[in-house]
């Protein structure tokens, strides 16, 4: 991507997201518990990255499955506001808890005690900040993926984005415009069209994808921005 302020969305598309749905909801509402699911399942792998980095004592994939049950029932969407911001933000934060809160339950468990709730200034149970660099860079190869896949999906001609699609992801460079004008049949000026169109509808899937986690129209480039920074500055 080159320009991420491309294709800004009508902020009035925010009514209807899923991130904006969990946000706007209150109490019980099916339709935002509906919503943080659909969220949660789209961003397993980054909390599953998360959670094998930060604690290896046991199977991360038991406990990111126990991470999201318990989001999932006990989720306080009263507590869910727009200063809360993104649902990154929203969901890193939860997990911490979570890994927090499972620390202090093993350490009391040895002592033959119970455990409360940890909060996150305790001292002795920090989250690795490596940890967190994870979390962001597995949410940003999910995110790119989800979008690579919608885009895919709405091609007309599954043959020329076959040819094309290197040239999204910086794979394409043995390869010439040229070579692929000869192998779709069409001018290498066709070519250079079609690549242009064709990143163009990729970064407006990829910002679609960033509208479904943030608040608002106006924190999708700082959000995008921060995405491929997050990357190591790289195009998608």
């Amino acid at each position: 991507m080159t320009d991420p302020g491309d294709q800004r969305p009508d902020p009035r598309a925010f009514r209807t997201t899923r991130w904006t749905r969990v946000m706007a909801a209150r109490g019980d509402s099916a339709d935002a518990r509906t919503a943080l699911s659909e969220l949660c399942e789209i961003y397993y792998a980054p909390v599953r990255a998360f959670i094998g980095h930060a604690w290896r004592g046991e199977d991360p994939d038991d406990l990111t499955q126990a991470f999201f049950a318990r989001l999932l029932e006990r989720a306080n969407l009263e507590q869910v506001d727009r200063e809360r911001g993104r649902f990154r933000s929203y969901l890193l934060g939860a997990v911490k808890h979570f890994i927090r809160d499972h620390r202090a339950k093993l350490h009391a468990e040895k002592r033959g005690g119970s455990a409360e709730h940890v909060g996150v200034e305790d001292a002795g149970l920090s989250v690795p900040a490596p940890s967190e660099a994870l979390f962001d860079r597995e949410w940003a190869v999910a995110l790119i993926a989800r979008a690579f896949a919608s885009l895919e999906a709405g091609e007309s001609s599954p043959r020329t984005f076959e040819v094309l699609k290197p040239w999204l992801h910086g794979a394409a460079a043995d390869l010439s415009q040229a070579g692929a004008a000869a192998e779709l049949g069409i001018s290498e000026g066709a070519v250079k069209v079609a690549i242009h169109r064709l990143r163009k509808r990729f970064r407006r899937h990829i910002r679609s994808e960033i509208a479904q986690t943030v608040p608002d129209a106006g924190e999708i480039s700082g959000e995008l921005n921060y995405l491929i920074e997050v990357l190591g500055g790289r195009e998608a």
